[in-house]
Parts: C-alpha cells; structure tokens; sequence
C-alpha cells in the first residue's frame, strides 16, 4: 500500500498545507488610559493651583546660590558625613557587641539599640543641647574641664544627637549582614587557624557587604533630609540659613522651595551613587550585572547593530 501511494505522488505534487498562522489581538486595558487621564488631570490642577498662588518665583534663581545658601548646603554635607562615620563606626561595635556570647556586652548594646531607636531624634537633640541646665561644668580630669554651656556648641549638640540616634539603626542593619553569611565561613576559617577579629574582618564582613550597602545607602540619603532638624538647636544648616533669609526677605514659602530644590539635587546626586556602589558589591553574587543608567540610555537611543544576513 506504501509503495502504490509514493507512485501516485509526483514530483509536482502540492505539499499538504501546514496549521494557519496565529493571529495575535492584544488585549485592550481601558482602565490605563482612564487611570492615566486622572493622574494628569490631578497634576493638572496641582500646577493651575500654584500658578494662582501669590508666590514670587522670581525669588529662588535669585537667592539660590546666595553665599549663606552655599554655606547651608556644605554645613548640611559636613554635618551629614560626620554623622554617618559615628553611626557607622558605633553600629558596627554594638553588631558585634550584640553578637557576642558575652552577656553583658550583649544586654549593654541591646539597651542602647533600644533606647535610642524608641526616642525621637528631635527630643535627644533638645536633651544634648540643654545639658547645660543641669551640668554646670564637664570635667574630664586632667584632661578637659569647661563650662557645658561652651562645650556643648551646636555642632556637637547636632553630631551626638544624629549620629548616636544613626548608631542604633546601623547596628541592626550590620547584625543582619553579619547573620547573613554561614557560620560554615567562620569555623572554616578558625580550623584554619584564623583569630576571631582576623575572620570577621577578611572573611565575614567583606560577604556581608552585599547586605549592609543597600541599607546603609538609604540610610545616609534619609541622613541628609534629617539634618534639617538641627535647626532646633541653632546650627545653621541648608533649612536655617534659608528659612531666616524667607524671613528678612519677607518670602518663606519661597526659600522653603529653595532649600526643597537644593535636597533633591542633593540626595539625587547620593542616590547615584549609591547604585554605582550596590552595583560594585553585586559582583559574584550574580551572573550578569544590570545595566547602568548610561548604558540604558544608550540602547534606547543609539541604534542597535544587527548582524549581517538578519532581517530588520
């Protein structure tokens, strides 16, 4: 029977038709299109209402790289690195401090994280700068004695107040990056003949880096819109230096705007770098590294090369 059909079919013989294409109806999302014409409708009217307000814009290019604006803006940056390398460096000692067997290094770094992290940080600033009300002098010994009043100037009323307070947060977030690498690491390298500090600081910290970078990124932006409270004790900060100038020029609103501006060029700039700085760390611990902002960039604009032969 194989043979009398293979006879029949001639090389002219049609080819039996294959399945029919598929064509393919996307699907409608109405809901899009009504969500997105609300949004704009709202941001619509945000803007048709600011436009109405009496504000004079004309006051923020005019004061925005005034030399009290310029000085704000470095304080805020000074006062935010110095307040993060005590946050840092105190987290890390109290991470440890919490993991350690010892009961009472343990229980001490648990009452700081705890207290610290239940108060706000208006209040512990208020509480350093009016120590002075109740200790008349600080007496170090031999080595420093003065008056509190003088002692405790804003600048340092402000670093202990933000930089403790960062403290207990960074610990909690370093504890996890130290919980977060197998304890397999940790008795490999001691059967090796490793010291305690030499296997947390070559082999246990630089893996939990992946963990504690993304955090502590966030943490020095949200460091940087925190500073703003500092006006409270008289230190002059991006938020103090505009907010007196508002009131001598007899436009608040405005300068409050300026300094808005000035904090997202700001955490802008600290944002980029700290994806640069996640992206260095996600080395290894994934096969192919996300594309930069550029790079992204660039393959949305730039014409992609084909290879020679393709259709486009």
């Amino acid at each position: 029977m194989t043979a009398d059909v293979n006879k029949t079919a001639g090389p002219d013989a049609t080819p039996p038709a294959g399945p029919e294409a598929i064509k393919a109806v996307p699907v409608r999302h109405p809901g899009r299109y009504v969500s997105a014409a609300v949004a704009l409708a709202l941001l619509g009217s945000v803007i048709y209402a600011f436009a109405q307000g009496k504000i004079n814009w004309g006051a923020i290019p005019e004061y925005f790289f005034d030399g009290r604006i310029i000085d704000g803006v470095l304080n805020t940056l000074l006062l935010t690195v110095l307040s993060m390398v005590i946050g840092i460096a105190g987290g890390i000692l109290l991470a440890v401090m919490r993991l350690s067997k010892n009961p009472v290094t343990s229980s001490i770094a648990w009452f700081y994280i705890w207290f610290f992290r239940g108060t706000p940080v208006l209040v512990q600033l208020f509480v350093w700068f009016n120590l002075g009300l109740v200790f008349e002098y600080i007496n170090l010994g031999p080595v420093y004695k003065d008056y509190w009043s003088s002692f405790m100037t804003p600048l340092l009323a402000a670093l202990l107040g933000l930089g403790l307070n960062e403290a207990a947060y960074m610990a909690e977030i370093c504890r996890a990056g130290l919980l977060s690498v197998d304890e397999g690491q940790t008795e490999a390298s001691h059967a090796l003949g490793m010291s305690h500090t030499k296997t947390l600081r070559r082999i246990v910290i630089p893996q939990a880096m992946r963990v504690i970078v993304p955090p502590t990124g966030n943490e020095v932006i949200n460091m940087l819109k925190t500073t703003s409270l500092v006006s409270a004790v008289q230190f002059y900060d991006l938020f103090k230096e505009a907010q007196d100038i508002g009131q001598n020029a007899g436009s608040p609103v405005e300068m409050y705007f300026l300094a808005a501006a000035w904090y997202l060029i700001m955490t802008s700039i600290l944002s980029v770098g700290q994806y640069y700085v996640e992206r260095y760390y996600a080395r290894g611990s994934s096969r192919s590294l996300p594309p930069t902002p550029l790079q992204r960039f660039k393959a949305a604009v730039l014409p992609t090369r084909r290879p020679k032969g393709v259709a486009v």
